[in-house]
């Protein structure tokens, strides 16, 4: 069966035929036999190079060897116990090792779990009642942060859900990335915001860089008026650096939730923080998380062997970075739009100048992406298909892999 036949048969059994909404490729999506490495094949015999690497997780690329290992290893042993192993304390401490912003930390599924979970136990620590987000700032799919979200929801044009209750929508606050005004004068205005929850880097709309001295008077901020400040690492966290953003930047959150990278490529989240704060965190408080699949030993030992591979290989950081910088200049000369790169993410956005928000990552010429999207595929290059998603290199993407890339990004800015 070629892709057009297998969506077909989707659209018939799963809503838009797909499980996630990003991947509702129009007129309909491609669908993936198997990956290696840098490459993605396609049940029609495309071979494509990968710059979406399942949207970030995949930093080592496709089915790498320490982490099939590692995966192997352990179905030799089972999948789930519904019991503690050693591989938890084992993965915490590597974690809370690399984050200075982590004392103890709470496994779970998903990055929108441990999100979810982060919000509420701000709320439970603090004894307040409302969080405050950046406008644009995708969180997950949880009710409380779907109000004006990034991602699919900005890409579909629908910055809220129908379905989330006006009253759960009303505690969150939101304020413009990069603008430390307004976040001084609605914390200044309301003494019952628990929490500001942000990316440091905002990944899911760009990535958009926060501009020198943002992330650490952010910190000031809250501090000042006694807000609990959760950095949002699900994309960042291994993916700018070991210990994520958080050490990249210097500046330390309260609570950090992570997700994507730390699960090998398989499913997974986490959430973390001061030990005062994890204490509350049941069955050692009153703030109640749990779930059958946390913790699970598969995704713990496939994230286990990515983090020890990391650290072997330190080096691997400035090499990706090295080949982002190769792609921007190939980008450079392009008058449609600006290249935005941070290590192995990046992102050429069309409008004149790099977004600091928002509002101007709106700006951007949806129309003019696609079609450079379309051109990008045809090349034998896959990005993720929306203005509003980064793009990532892996350890996978060779020499070979960049020049493709670069003979694309040339060949189709300047059509």
């Amino acid at each position: 069966m070629e892709s057009i036949e297998f969506f077909q048969e989707a659209r018939k059994l799963m809503p838009g035929g797909v499980s996630s909404p990003v991947r509702a490729i129009r007129p309909y999506p491609f669908y993936t036999r198997e990956a290696s490495g840098s490459r993605i094949r396609t049940v029609d015999g495309e071979e494509l190079i990968d710059c979406c690497m399942a949207y970030g997780p995949l930093l080592l690329g496709h089915s790498h060897p320490a982490i099939r290992a590692a995966i192997e290893a352990q179905l030799e042993k089972g999948w789930l116990y519904g019991t503690p192993t050693p591989l938890e304390p084992e993965y915490a401490s590597l974690l809370v090792r690399d984050h200075p912003g982590l004392e103890m930390i709470r496994f779970v599924s998903s990055g929108s779990e441990a999100t979810m979970a982060a919000i509420r136990l701000a709320r439970g620590f603090s004894g307040k009642n409302e969080i405050v987000k950046v406008e644009g700032g995708f969180h997950g799919a949880h009710d409380g942060v779907l109000v004006q979200a990034g991602s699919g929801a900005t890409t579909l044009g629908i910055p809220d859900s129908a379905g989330v209750l006006p009253e759960v929508a009303a505690r969150t606050r939101q304020v413009p990335y990069n603008d430390l005004d307004a976040l001084e004068d609605l914390l200044s205005r309301n003494s019952d915001i628990a929490a500001f929850i942000l990316e440091p880097v905002m990944g899911n709309i760009g990535p958009i860089l926060p501009e020198k001295g943002y992330l650490t008077g952010v910190r000031e901020i809250t501090r000042a008026h006694d807000v609990l400040l959760i950095f949002d690492e699900v994309i960042t966290g291994y993916r700018v650096g070991i210990g994520g953003a958080q050490v990249r930047f210097g500046v330390i959150p309260d609570i950090t939730t992570l997700g994507k990278v730390i699960g090998g490529g398989l499913p997974i989240g986490a959430f973390g923080g001061r030990r005062e704060i994890m204490e509350m965190v049941a069955p050692a408080g009153p703030v109640y998380n749990a779930g059958t699949f946390s913790g699970n030993p598969l995704s713990l030992a496939a994230g286990k062997a990515m983090v020890e591979w990391l650290h072997v290989n330190r080096g691997i950081y400035r090499m990706l970075e090295e080949k982002t910088e190769v792609i921007a200049e190939a980008a450079a000369g392009a008058r449609c739009g600006a290249m935005v790169t941070l290590g192995s993410m990046f992102k050429f956005f069309f409008r004149r100048t790099p977004p600091r928000d928002y509002v101007e990552a709106k700006e951007c010429d949806t129309a003019a992406f696609r079609d450079f999207w379309e051109k990008m595929l045809r090349q034998g290059i896959f990005l993720p298909p929306s203005q509003f998603e980064t793009n990532f290199l892996s350890a996978a993407h060779s020499d070979q892999d960049i020049d493709a890339i670069c003979t694309a990004y040339r060949a189709c800015l300047s059509k």
